[in-house]
């Protein structure tokens, strides 16, 4: 039986692994953008990570003749407001994407201060799916706090993950840290990821 082709529109590495991971029980090869060769990117211009995620899935889609699966998430802070948001990966310096350090320990100074009571903060994302034209959605989120100090183990390519701790786990929110039940459960990629699933199934698996 030949596999539908499902292009997963991320520049992010351990997003890309993540996902198909998350899909391997899911008859469908999955491809990434430079298996296309493909190095424009998208303006993420919308106010919402719904839109923004809406937005590079119609681009790719349109792009790659595939079906696409595209994300868009971020960190928001209860004490500033929901900050940064949208704003996550550029929060440092604006006119460009900031690194996993600079982004953590801009963090930790923005809460100098604050008491661990009012240290909430989750990281929620939205997944989106084009298929011939139709977008699909679906959104997850984790909660946690930041503790005073982050952790010393770092995800590349996922810097918030080293400041939200889980009270629930007594851990803080890195993949390496976590055993496979406990990922399975908390991860909220995975969440949003099997709630499509039913949609690529329907769709996408002849």
């Amino acid at each position: 039986m030949k596999k539908i082709r499902l292009l997963i529109a991320t520049t992010n590495p351990g997003k890309l692994e993540e996902i198909t991971t998350f899909l391997s029980d899911v008859p469908i090869t999955p491809v990434s953008l430079t298996d296309l060769d493909i190095k424009n990117s998208v303006k993420e211009t919308g106010k919402t990570f719904e839109e923004n995620a809406v937005k590079k899935a119609r681009y790719y889609a349109k792009k790659s003749g595939l079906p696409t699966l595209a994300d868009d998430g971020g960190f928001e802070i209860d004490a500033l407001g929901g900050e940064p948001g949208i704003q996550s990966h550029r929060w440092v310096r604006g006119d460009r994407e900031s690194t996993d350090d600079e982004l953590i320990r801009y963090t930790m100074k923005r809460l100098k201060g604050v008491p661990l009571p009012q240290r909430g903060a989750q990281l929620r994302l939205v997944l989106a799916l084009c298929i011939r034209g139709q977008v699909y959605t679906t959104e997850a989120h984790i909660r946690g706090v930041i503790p005073l100090q982050p952790s010393p183990n770092r995800t590349e390519g996922f810097p918030y993950r080293s400041i939200l701790y889980l009270p629930e786990l007594s851990k803080f929110y890195n993949a390496q840290d976590f055993t496979a039940e406990e990922n399975d459960v908390f991860n909220h990629r995975k969440r949003a990821i099997e709630e499509l699933k039913p949609v690529i199934r329907k769709l996408l698996v002849p």
